[in-house]
C-alpha cells in the first residue's frame, strides 16, 4: 500500500515539473521597439519650447527657474512616459 502512494507522489511530482517546463518554453510576445528618444524626452521638449514654463510627459514634471534654466523631477521606475505637453506658458509681456 505504501508503494502505491509513493508511486503516485512521484508521478504527480514529475507531472508538475513537466507542466512548469512546458510553460517556460512557451513563446513570448516580441519585445517592443525602443521609443524615439526625441518623442519622449522632456528635456528636448523644453529646449524646443522656450515659452513653456512647466511641462510634463506623465512621468516627469519640468519647470523653468527665474534664470530660465529647466529643472526636472525624477521619473519613477515603473512609469511609462507619454508625449510631452506644456502645462503653463510664459505670461505675455
Amino acid at each position: 500500500m505504501m508503494t502505491h502512494r509513493f508511486r503516485f507522489l512521484i508521478a504527480a511530482g514529475l507531472f508538475a515539473i513537466a507542466a512548469a517546463s512546458a510553460r517556460a518554453d512557451s513563446p513570448t510576445a516580441a519585445p517592443l521597439p525602443p521609443p524615439d528618444k526625441d518623442e519622449i524626452s522632456v528635456q528636448t521638449f523644453g529646449e524646443r519650447n522656450a515659452d513653456c514654463m512647466e511641462w510634463t510627459n506623465s512621468c516627469q514634471v519640468c519647470r523653468r527657474d527665474a534664470q530660465g534654466k529647466s529643472q526636472c523631477s525624477t521619473a519613477g521606475i515603473a512609469c511609462l512616459p507619454a508625449a510631452a505637453i506644456c502645462r503653463i506658458k510664459k505670461p505675455a509681456p
